[in-house]
Order: structure tokens, then sequence, then C-alpha cells
């Protein structure tokens, strides 16, 4: 498995550097965009595209603060992780004028609290975050959060819970009922204690196996992002996807042009190539999540479009990650520091 700032790399050569009229460098989410628009975009702009992937938002962060800013043009974190970047400075502007299908953005996913107006990011793919159990080893009520947290002896022992402080956290204050970035000492005690006692009862933390485990067997529950419990069903693991009474996690993935990128026009070709519906399209056929672009109906495949993953029931309830203050971070880090001992 991972450590937590674990980048996995994937190079990508789409186009020769002889023909090439320039090159695109991606810091982007592990199997979360098909080879084939890649090739598409390379054909179409004469570009050379090289891809580096990472497995969390966090992972995302340290690795760029850790000297990769300059090394790529564009970058996909999830909402929270827009507003922190945009506060650390990492990211770029551009006009919507710059954008020809900036129009195509959805009416809701473009004025956003943690990029107003869109002036850094294009929206990419949205989901939720919660989690799945395999119906032949629990078949009792799915609809809490107690499963992960204080599960049933039959699933001790056999849980995955997602390598990422942010979700895991948040899922974890959803199911005490305390706010996100709370700075009362009871309540993070609460949090700590918490994860600290379901601990013994998980056996791995990953987010790039979140998938494999369930299909392997290797886990009869984990935290998921809707996406890969739709692709795990898909792969034939007995799993449902659970929508908590507490709530769960909703995102938005973003594609954000980087502060410093050397390839900024391509970076802007390849936003903008994004934006068409049937390339947005080709992205959630593929990851399984929803896109945030008009038009994208008539491209989808039947078994994503009507997944129950991107179908919620209408009283299930959703929140976004939020970006705590840094102060109030400091704290969740080390409640997640400890954790990970």
């Amino acid at each position: 498995m991972k450590t937590f700032l674990t980048t996995s790399v994937l190079a990508l050569s789409l186009a020769t550097a002889a023909s090439a009229e320039g090159k695109l460098s991606l810091y982007h989410w592990f199997e979360y965009i098909p080879q084939e628009l890649l090739d598409k975009f390379a054909a179409e702009y004469d570009v050379e595209v090289t891809m580096d992937t990472f497995d969390s938002n966090e992972a995302l962060l340290a690795a760029l603060k850790a000297g990769k800013m300059g090394s790529y043009d564009l970058a996909v974190p999830g909402d929270y992780m827009v507003k922190i970047m945009g506060d650390e400075g990492m990211l770029d502007t551009f006009e919507p004028s710059e954008l020809s299908n900036f129009g195509n953005i959805e009416d809701k996913w473009l004025d956003v609290d943690f990029d107003p107006g869109r002036k850094s990011s294009i929206p990419y793919q949205w989901g939720s975050t919660s989690f799945s159990v395999n119906k032949e080893v629990y078949d009792g009520p799915l609809d809490s959060l107690s499963l992960i947290f204080e599960p049933p002896a039959e699933l001790k022992g056999k849980i995955n819970v997602l390598d990422t402080s942010g979700e895991t956290l948040t899922l974890a204050s959803l199911y005490l009922g305390i706010p996100q970035c709370s700075s009362d000492r009871e309540q993070l005690k609460q949090l700590n204690a918490l994860v600290q006692d379901a601990k013994p009862d998980w056996a791995s933390f990953g987010s790039d196996v979140a998938k494999d485990v369930l299909v392997s067997g290797d886990a009869a529950a984990g935290m998921i992002w809707s996406g890969f419990s739709a692709k795990a069903r898909a792969e034939g693991a007995p799993i449902e996807y659970v929508f908590p009474k507490e709530g769960m996690i909703v995102w938005m993935d973003n594609v954000v042009l980087l502060k410093d990128a050397p390839n900024r026009d391509n970076a802007l070709k390849f936003m903008d190539f994004l934006l068409e519906p049937e390339n947005a399209a080709a992205v959630t056929n593929y990851a399984q999540y929803t896109a945030g672009v008009k038009g994208v109906e008539e491209f989808l495949d039947p078994e994503v479009a009507n997944s129950p993953e991107s179908n919620p029931p209408a009283d299930a309830k959703g929140v976004f990650v939020e970006a705590c203050a840094q102060d109030v971070q400091e704290m969740y880090d080390a409640i997640w520091t400890n954790l990970k001992k």
C-alpha cells in the first residue's frame, strides 16, 4: 500500500517530440481519465502530453510544496483543496474569454465558493464519498456510518479506509454529529477517540486500492468514491453503496491552472477540450462519476447514467469537505498523524 505522501507516475507518450508543437504536463488522480481521450487531444493539437498521478488531495498539496511547482501545467484537486491552493498562491488565473467552451459549464458549478466565478479552475467530475459493503458477508441494515466506525462482528478486521484525512475525518465528524473544522477541545477529543477505537477494526488504509480490495474480497466493507464503487460492481463485487443517514461527502474535482505553468497556452487548450460535452462524457463513462458540463447526456452509456451510486435517494444528505483555518487544521493534522502511527 502506498504511504500517505506517495505519488505514482504514469508516463504517457502521446505524440513524438519531433512533431509536437508543444507539451502539456498534468498532475492527476490515478485511474481517472481514459488514455483514448489523452490520445485524442494529442492528435488534435499535436501536443506531447505527460502525466504524473497522486492518490489524495493532501498528497497533491504536499508534492507541490515539496518542489513540484513549475513542473506541471494543470492539476485536478478537489473543491476544498482548490481554495487551499489558491490561498497558498499556487494558482494562475484566466479570463472566461480565453476558453471558447466556458459557457458549457453547468450553472450550479459556475459561481462556487472555492473559486468564485471560475477564475482559476473548471469543473471536472463530481460525485460522493461514502462506503460500500459486501452483502454476502453482512446482510444487516445498510444505513449508517456505524458500519465503519463501530462495526458489527461480521465486518471487524475487514474494512478498508481511505488514506486521506480530509474525507476520513469528515465522515467521522458526520457520524459524531459534530461540525467540521471544530476547535472545541471536547469535540476534537471525541473525534480522536472514535477513530483510535475504530482503528483495530480496520484492515487497511488505502485510496488507490479502494476498489480492488472489494473486488478481490480482501475487504468486506470500505470507504470509497461513488465511481469506484460502480466500477467494483461492474467487476463482479457483490457490494452495495451506502447513503448513510448521518450524511455523506459530496465533492467536485476541478482542473486548475497552476501558477508558472510552463505551457500555459496548451493548458488552456486542454481545459477547453474538457469542456466539450462529448469529451466530458468520455471521462464520465470511464470514471463513472458526473460531469459538470452541459449537454453530456446524449453521450453517456446507459449503465453509467443509471448507476445507483450516481442516483442517490431523495432524502440523501451530503456535505462538502471544508477548508479549515490553519490553526484548526493543525489540530486535525495531529489527529490524523497520530492515527497513522
